[in-house]
């Protein structure tokens, strides 16, 4: 199981990127394994500003659907367009080319909240 320590997480499964004052999201290489195949992401909240917690899309599986959870406030300044033909991008590079949204962050602090690779390694274990 692949968990890059420059990232950060969520329980829920999310890992955050920061550069400057925007962040890339997308879900790990935990949950993607968990899910199986993808076959769809939606997002339909880019250009809406959300809170930490809040539902930002989805992302449907041959066997399920599952929320995606916003790990910081901010405004979703971009979706990953490349998903809408190859969402098995999520599953074959869930840290690089299957990122997700881009957020513009609101709350710098709310990345203190957030866990490391050996926090979310711990979880995962």
């Amino acid at each position: 199981m692949n968990i890059p320590s420059e990232l950060k997480y969520t329980k829920d499964h999310e890992w955050i990127r920061v550069e400057g004052d925007v962040a890339f999201i997308g879900i790990t290489d935990f949950a993607q394994g968990e899910l199986g195949e993808i076959v769809y992401v939606e997002i339909e909240t880019e250009g809406e500003t959300l809170d930490k917690e809040e539902v930002f899309g989805t992302v449907e599986a041959v066997k399920t659907v599952s929320d995606l959870f916003m790990p910081i406030t901010g405004e979703i300044v971009e979706f990953n367009a490349k998903l809408e033909d190859e969402p098995e991008l999520v599953n074959n590079d869930p840290y690089g080319d299957g990122w997700m949204i881009k957020v513009k962050l609101s709350e710098e602090n709310e990345l203190e909240d957030l866990l490391t690779s050996t926090q979310y390694e711990e979880i995962v274990g």
